[in-house]
This record gives C-alpha cells, sequence and structure tokens, in this order.
C-alpha cells in the first residue's frame, strides 16, 4: 500500500485501554517517534513480530501516558503489512493526543474499513472472511456469534472453494475431451455430469436455506410486547430484561410511551419494545402513546402480545389479535395462577402460537424462551451450521445455482456438453464473485464502507 495508516481500533468513551493501530510500510518508524521503551538498550525498530515493549508515549518530550506496543512483522500481522499497536489508558484525550502525534509522525488516517480492507487486498483474508469480522462485531447472539466466527476462520469460504473444485473438475475434463481429443480423453458421460452438477446445487441450496434464520441469528429482530392496559406488559419487559426497565404499578396506562430494550433471547438478539396499552382513551397524552404502540407492533418481526387470562375476552382483544395476523406472533395468556375466563378460540387463527403463565412465576421464562426459539426457527437450527452474510453473498449463491439448474436442464434436452459447460462456467463466475476473487471494484468498496474507523 502507498502510505502507512492510523487509527483507534477501540470504542470511543473512558475505558480501561484505548488501542490506537498502525500499519504499512512505516509503522515502526511512525511509532518509533511517538513511543520510548523503558529500556534504553531496545529500540522499537528492532523488535520482532508478536513481541510486546512497555514504555511512555512522548508527547513534546514530556510522558504523556505509559504505553504498551505489541509488534507484528509483515505477513504475519491483520493486514498482512507490517503492523504496531500502542494500547495506552482509555479515555479520549490520551488516545487523541496519542493519535495526532502518529499523524504528526507520518501516518495517515485511516478510512472505514480500511484495516480489514488491506488484509483483503494483500490476500491474507477472503471477502466472506472480511465480512465475518463486522458479523462478529456487531453480532448480539451467541448462535449468530459462532456462525461470524466460524465464517472469520475460512469456514465457508473453503465451503465455497469445495463446490468451485467440483465445478473445476467438470470444467477441466469438458476441456480436455474437447481440445485433444488425440489423447483419447474418456467422453463425460451426461449422467455424470449431471450428478456432479447436483452435488453442487445440494450445497448451494443448503446455503440458500438456511439464510432466513442466518439474517435472524445475525441481526437480530424488532419485537413488541403489546396489550391492554394492565395486563402484564411491563412485568413480562422486566422479566425479560432481568432488572426493572419498565414502571410496574396497579394503575391502567402506566406505560405512556415506548420502553426499549435490547436483550437475548433463545439465542437472537430482540430489539424489544415494551408498548403503551392499548384501549379507547380520550386523553390525548395516551391516545399519543397508543399510536406509538401501534407502530411498533406494524415494524416488529416478533410480536408478544398479552392478554389477561382472568377476564373474557373483549372485542379490544380481537382487534388487537387481527393486527398481529401474518406476523411471527406469540399470545401470551398471563395471570394464570387466577380462575380462567378468557376464550383463547376468538384470537387462535391469528397466532403461531399461543401460551398460558403466571408472571408471579418466573419458570415461565423458560417456556417464553423455547416459544420464541420454535416461532423464529432458531429452536432447531443447526450451531454448526455456515450462514451466508449477507444480500450480496445471497444473490451470488443463487445466482450460481441458477446457473448449474440451466446446466442441468441443457443436459436433460439433450444438448451438447459444451452448452452445459458454459452453465457451469457462469455458476464458477457467480462464486468468484461471492468470495471476492473477482468482485467489481465497487462491490468491495461497498463492503468496506460499512466498517468502522479502525476495523
Amino acid at each position: 500500500m502507498e502510505h502507512t495508516i492510523a487509527a483507534v481500533a477501540t470504542p470511543p468513551g473512558v475505558g480501561g485501554i484505548a488501542v490506537i493501530r498502525i500499519s504499512g510500510e512505516t509503522a515502526y518508524e511512525v511509532a518509533a517517534k511517538v513511543f520510548c521503551p523503558v529500556n534504553k538498550e531496545k529500540k522499537l525498530e528492532n523488535a520482532k513480530g508478536y513481541t510486546a515493549m512497555f514504555g511512555y508515549f512522548m508527547n513534546d518530550g514530556v510522558v504523556a501516558d505509559e504505553v504498551v506496543a505489541l509488534c507484528f512483522r509483515a505477513p504475519h500481522s491483520y493486514t498482512g503489512e507490517d503492523v504496531v499497536e500502542l494500547s495506552c489508558h482509555g479515555g479520549s484525550a490520551v488516545s487523541e493526543q496519542l493519535l495526532r502525534a502518529c499523524f504528526a509522525a507520518g501516518a495517515k488516517p485511516a478510512a472505514a474499513g480500511e484495516f480489514t480492507k488491506r488484509a483483503f487486498l494483500n490476500g491474507r483474508i477472503s471477502l466472506t472472511q472480511a465480512e465475518a469480522v463486522m458479523d462478529l462485531i456487531s453480532a448480539g447472539g451467541k448462535q449468530g456469534a459462532a456462525a461470524a466466527a466460524a465464517s472469520m476462520e475460512g469456514a465457508l469460504y473453503r465451503k465455497i472453494q469445495s463446490v468451485q473444485e467440483m465445478l473445476l473438475s467438470l470444467q477441466s475434463h469438458l476441456a480436455a475431451y474437447t481440445d485433444y481429443p488425440e489423447e483419447e480423453v474418456p467422453e463425460l458421460e451426461p449422467e455424470a455430469m449431471q450428478d456432479s452438477i447436483a452435488k453442487a446445487q445440494s450445497v448451494l441450496q443448503t446455503l440458500i436455506d438456511g439464510y432466513d434464520v442466518g439474517a435472524v441469528l445475525r441481526r437480530g429482530v424488532p419485537a413488541a410486547i403489546v396489550g391492554s392496559p394492565n395486563v402484564g406488559k411491563s412485568t413480562l419487559m422486566n422479566l425479560l430484561s432481568g432488572f426493572e426497565r419498565a414502571i410496574v404499578t396497579p394503575v391502567a396506562g402506566t406505560t405512556r410511551d415506548v420502553v426499549e430494550q435490547d436483550l437475548c433471547l433463545a439465542g437472537v438478539q430482540l430489539h424489544l419494545a415494551d408498548t403503551a396499552g392499548i384501549r379507547e382513551t380520550g386523553d390525548l397524552v395516551e391516545a399519543e402513546g397508543i399510536r406509538r404502540s401501534y407502530a411498533h407492533l406494524e415494524r416488529a418481526a416478533l410480536v408478544l402480545a398479552v392478554f389477561d387470562a382472568s377476564r373474557e375476552v373483549t372485542e379490544e382483544d380481537v382487534r388487537l389479535a387481527q393486527q398481529c395476523r401474518g406476523k411471527a406472533a406469540i399470545a401470551i395468556l398471563n395471570k394464570n395462577d387466577l380462575e380462567k375466563r378468557f376464550d383463547e378460540s376468538r384470537i387462535a387463527d391469528c397466532f403461531t402460537e399461543i401460551i398460558s403463565i403466571s408472571a408471579k412465576d418466573i419458570s415461565f421464562l423458560f417456556h417464553v424462551e423455547q416459544c420464541v426459539g420454535r416461532v423464529l426457527g432458531t429452536a432447531h437450527a443447526d450451531p454448526d451450521a455456515l450462514l451466508l452474510a449477507n444480500e450480496r453473498q445471497l444473490a451470488a449463491a443463487v445466482k450460481a445455482r441458477d446457473a448449474l439448474q440451466e446446466a442441468q436442464t441443457t443436459l436433460a434436452i439433450g444438448l451438447t456438453l459444451d452448452a452445459a459447460g458454459v452453465c457451469v462456467e457462469d455458476a464458477l463466475d457467480a462464486l468468484y464473485e461471492l468470495t471476492g476473487e473477482r468482485a467489481a471494484e465497487h462491490v468491495i468498496d461497498e463492503v468496506f464502507a460499512r466498517f468502522c474507523v479502525g476495523k
């Protein structure tokens, strides 16, 4: 790369440490101008890779902080270049001073995702691995993080490579048979070619089929707790959150605005909203809260609709249930410790599942979690399954699968093997685009533009 870059690699704000990452041909020269080893006999420029050195951040000849320098030598670093990471005490003041000193020493500010982009351009990681880095950073659930970590380690790339190898083997056999007839290369039977293509199709179809569940595991889902006043919505929110996030009182209409909380349930990150109780009201403030409740219900990918099992079904309950129709929605009949009067048959066809609980008994949380997992499709998700990370990867996989299906059709109607070979070539092009080996420059730029500065 043409210049050495630097950026703060840790989140802004107060913390135990902050890390300034420097990468490029002159990384050690830049770091040596701002870092002074405690041991005067040692020089940072001579440090070996995978070593640490303790010293000071010198700002205009004055000790500004104690610093640990971590040294990485090309090509055995995150970017594949010489890298020095300077760890100082956390907080904006010191890290900003140290970063400005690095710029004064010759480094340039890193663009968003530039460290990972350099790792890709230097051949240290594939594009799928680079995208997995961002997925791991943003993962909110255990399964999503595990899938991202597997892809970052290269598991998805290797799976795609295995499909590429199947297709390349077909291609080479076809080319040898067509281009060198004098060599008496055995003819590839259409049935054998169809079998090989079918194996490749199967791998791609498995990846495609897992995309929707994978998207839930990676990104989480917007969820809403809805219901009439005083049915136990805020109590449910607090129990799911693990602390008193919402105010709970016996007074109907206590919650007048939406209370939001991110939490992990059934291995999935929920962006959960506890909404105002839905009812007819003349109170302008409460009416605005109810309007917002319906807005969150409309946007939610998962709805937890709470009803009072100790009272009869009301017309408001029925209207609310109808609003949930067609969504991943769970009807939660609360207060089952009291005499039941609620006839769930009046709302049953509007919900994916119905469960009965008492919010006084926290053991119900296990049943809610299981139910959420079933409704979102994550309950039986294979924790070791490889997942496509985004729409870009999905589109490339679908393109490859469709090209292979066209090859199968070509063979089935009796066209030449060469014609099927063209379709196989199209599938390979799509797979190379998926891994980044033949991705357009603007596609690569879009991938790394989603990263934060310092990664």
